[in-house]
């Protein structure tokens, strides 16, 4: 209900516009239009003056200061336009805003054809902003031209956007809340991702030359304090997607400190010189080969010696298990591939397999059968 009550506000204060302009009709139906989103005594007061009495208070006032109408008329739209009356501007630089003003689409605006290429882009872009800049353009309405060039420049130089506003960026807005401040409509559904003044900077490289730090903090403070809150988006972003993987980081932090702290087992069944394990030694039970390190002999002895090498041959057993179970399924699928494609090759090479870890496995169940 809030933004029903905002929007009957805009509403009414249209209405109070068009009636100071002696536009009845107008006024009308934007009060009738306040009375659906969000009944008020104002804006029904203003109606029924309207319809009783063919809204003779507003066209009195109207008709009593014609000059002043106009005066303050033109001041509010010099104000809502970001034009300086305090500074000069020339009859060029106002005939050239209202033939932005004039512009209906973003072609026409940066004086370019459908065709044009990111190079003409640019150069008609360079162009523009350098004469609307509000800095060096001080005729009404030069900021809102210098928004609607370089949201055009935004929007045509986007593959994107433009193909999109190609197909739609000729229909009017529906929604009140949308701004038409001097005839300008920079609500199409085709705004950019950019602010004009950063767009500015971005081609110029930095404020417009004769730009004063108070020119920055008056005409422009509504720019700055929105990139401080892009700025403060992306740092609170920023922090979220740290928060978001601090898991994954403690995660492999602690896989890290556990392998640094969890020492290596005393022996290899293999040679590593990287572990200093290159001491060779042969369990007394099976008589498998395994590697330690220099330090072996002294650090076990007795019970512990016992344990170490009866963990050796459980690992050797395993590893030659596991190796004749690959040799056996590799000679299998061998002779059923000769069988199926009826190839001597493949039968040959499976017959000729030495299957040296079936031998080896076969040699230490007679071990354990003699044991």
């Amino acid at each position: 209900m809030e933004g029903n009550r905002d929007e009957a506000e805009k509403c009414i204060n249209i209405a109070t516009k068009a009636l100071e302009a002696g536009d009845k009709e107008k006024a009308q139906k934007f009060l009738i239009k306040a009375e659906k989103l969000f009944p008020t005594d104002r804006a029904k007061a203003l109606l029924d003056a309207l319809t009783k009495n063919g809204s003779s208070a507003g066209n009195g006032a109207h008709r009593r200061k014609p000059a002043e109408g106009s005066r303050a008329q033109a001041e509010r739209e010099r104000q809502e336009s970001g034009g300086d009356s305090t500074k000069g501007f020339s009859k060029d630089q106002v005939e050239g805003v209202h033939k932005i003003k004039r512009c209906k689409d973003y072609y026409e605006v940066l004086g370019v054809s459908k065709e044009a290429g990111e190079d003409e882009l640019k150069k008609a872009y360079r162009k523009l902003a350098l004469k609307f800049h509000p800095d060096k353009n001080h005729a009404p309405g030069a900021t809102e031209a210098f928004k609607k060039i370089g949201n055009a420049y935004a929007v045509l130089s986007n593959p994107d956007k433009r193909r999109q506003y190609d197909l739609t960026g000729g229909e009017e807005p529906s929604n009140l809340g949308h701004s038409h401040h001097g005839g300008f409509d920079f609500h199409r559904g085709f705004e950019a991702d950019i602010t004009p003044e950063d767009l500015f900077n971005m081609f110029f490289g930095g404020g417009f030359p004769s730009s004063s730090a108070q020119n920055g903090r008056t005409s422009y403070s509504q720019h700055t304090d929105f990139r401080q809150e892009r700025t403060e988006e992306r740092a609170d972003g920023g922090f979220s997607m740290f928060i978001q993987l601090m898991p994954i980081v403690l995660l492999i932090l602690v896989s890290v400190l556990s392998q640094l702290l969890v020492s290596p087992p005393p022996y290899s069944l293999y040679s590593r010189p990287s572990t200093g394990q290159t001491l060779k030694r042969q369990t007394e039970n099976l008589h498998v080969d395994y590697y330690v390190t220099k330090d072996f002999k002294s650090e076990f002895r007795g019970s512990a010696l016992h344990q170490i090498e009866k963990n050796v041959e459980e690992d050797y057993v395993a590893n030659v298990r596991n190796n004749c179970w690959k040799e056996r399924q590799t000679k299998t699928d061998l002779l059923y591939a000769a069988k199926v494609y009826r190839d001597d090759r493949m039968r040959k090479k499976a017959e000729l397999m030495t299957m040296e870890n079936c031998k080896e496995l076969d040699r230490l169940n007679n071990l354990f059968r003699g044991g």
